[in-house]
């Protein structure tokens, strides 16, 4: 099977043509010595754009150097194109801002960037083994894990419904501290426990069993709960193994209380259904919160983002995740590479996620005391607990992996795992659906 996002040479040429259309943001110096360009994800948050374009020009003033800043959209996946596009024409941006799987995607034509991560981990600690998971190829990292639009998916739920259902989330997790004994009790028998009475109340968990990521998220993060590991990191096809069984036996409860329309869901179904009031939890960064507070005030008063819930193996939350790369064609990679470590420090990091309430999760373990994360509200302490902190014991995690990223990006983009769950909502049992799993995987690794 071809690899997903590529293109061929003469849509590839038509692309680059069009995004030279584009509108540009210039930041001139009055002494540049050299210029860089950098193409960055267009924030949903428009404050986002505005203060990276101000530290760009921050940077540029610094270092005599002509920062040229575009905000390429995620709409119609024109930052994916433009990324193919980009790669194929091997002439565009200094620095593409990958989000996801494009650095596996395209890491033929990606600098090593080994010497900035050193540089940043020996500062600021670790990075989640997620992105090492993303970011790295034969034991070099090819992009730079970023903290713009760098996201958890973790649940969030309406307060009074849980409590209703018997889970008071607030209590088990309270807002600036750590969680309480309650919180042991957080696990996947006591979801699916809460999930039953919430359907039959008419507000079933907004869990998708679609293709796109937020489903292929959520049922990547409760298949590594159990372990279940489809594909091995050695490339093998595990689709019978008894963990996989175990999380499929589970599952097989959990998808009666799910929406009837589960299998259609978009990344967008999710959020709908909370903002309405129709849903009492799903599993997503903060942004339907953020437009609850416009558009439902009295929803986002009562919602409370919170970890994942416990499985036989722990907790595992799916990460949105987005790096900096440099093009190895690129005319000034050492510009590129200082850009990108500058826009790094804690400092911009900080100021970033203040202006998007919080959204950004910081790639650094280190960085997840931001005060941002107390003072949002309503209600005061809602995403407190939406930053992994050492206390929530869990880590972020990918689906699929850790299967070899050549053959997880396969079945992630395929929506294999949210599929085989789609399969026992329609009656299929679980072994139809682990041999269903055993073909489609093993088309994947031929």
């Amino acid at each position: 099977m071809t690899k997903p996002n590529r293109v061929s040479r003469r849509v590839a040429l038509k692309l680059a043509a069009a995004a030279t259309a584009l509108p540009l943001v210039h930041i001139r110096t009055g002494h540049a010595a050299g210029k860089v360009s950098v193409a960055f994800w267009d924030h949903w948050v428009p404050e986002g754009n505005a203060v990276m374009q101000k530290q760009c020009q921050a940077f540029g003033e610094q270092n005599q150097v002509e920062v040229q800043a575009d905000f390429v959209t995620s709409v119609g996946a024109k930052n994916i194109l433009t990324i193919a596009a980009e790669a194929q024409a091997r002439s565009g941006h200094d620095i593409q801002q990958l989000p996801g799987w494009e650095v596996q995607n395209h890491g033929d034509s990606l600098e090593p960037i080994d010497d900035v991560m050193k540089r940043l981990i020996d500062k600021y600690g670790p990075v989640a083994k997620a992105s090492e998971y993303l970011y790295t190829v034969k034991g070099k990292w090819l992009a730079v894990p970023c903290s713009a639009g760098n996201q958890n998916k973790g649940p969030c739920g309406r307060i009074s419904v849980l409590k209703q259902a018997g889970l008071d989330v607030v209590k088990m997790y309270p807002p600036s501290a750590d969680p309480t004994p309650e919180a042991e009790n957080w696990t996947y028998d006591t979801m699916l426990k809460v999930a039953e009475v919430c359907q039959k109340a008419k507000m079933a968990f907004g869990i998708g069993l679609g293709t796109t990521a937020d489903s292929v998220d959520t049922a990547g993060a409760l298949f590594a709960a159990f372990g279940a590991e489809v594909v091995t990191a050695k490339g093998e096809v595990t689709a019978h193994a008894d963990a996989v069984r175990q999380v499929l036996e589970y599952a097989q409860q959990l998808v009666k209380y799910l929406p009837a329309d589960a299998v259609s869901y978009d990344d967008a179904s999710n959020n709908r259904a909370l903002i309405s009031g129709q849903s009492a939890l799903i599993w997503n960064p903060p942004s339907a919160w953020a437009v609850a507070k416009r558009d439902a005030p009295k929803v986002a008063e009562d919602c409370w983002t919170f970890p994942a819930p416990e499985g036989p193996k722990g907790r595992f939350l799916p990460l949105g995740a987005f790096s900096w790369g440099v093009w190895n064609f690129s005319p000034n990679k050492t510009a590129a590479k200082e850009l990108i470590e500058f826009l790094s420090q804690r400092d911009n990091v900080e100021a970033r996620c203040n202006v998007v309430q919080g959204y950004d999760v910081p790639p650094f373990e280190s960085m997840t005391d931001f005060r941002i994360w107390d003072e949002v509200s309503p209600p005061k302490g809602t995403v407190y607990h939406y930053p992994i902190r050492r206390a929530h014991h869990q880590q972020n995690w990918i689906a699929v992996s850790p299967a070899p990223p050549e053959i997880a990006v396969q079945a992630y983009n395929r929506g294999t795992l949210p599929t085989m769950l789609a399969k026992l909502q329609s009656g299929q049992s679980v072994r139809q659906v682990q041999d269903w799993a055993q073909d489609e995987l093993e088309g994947f690794v031929r």
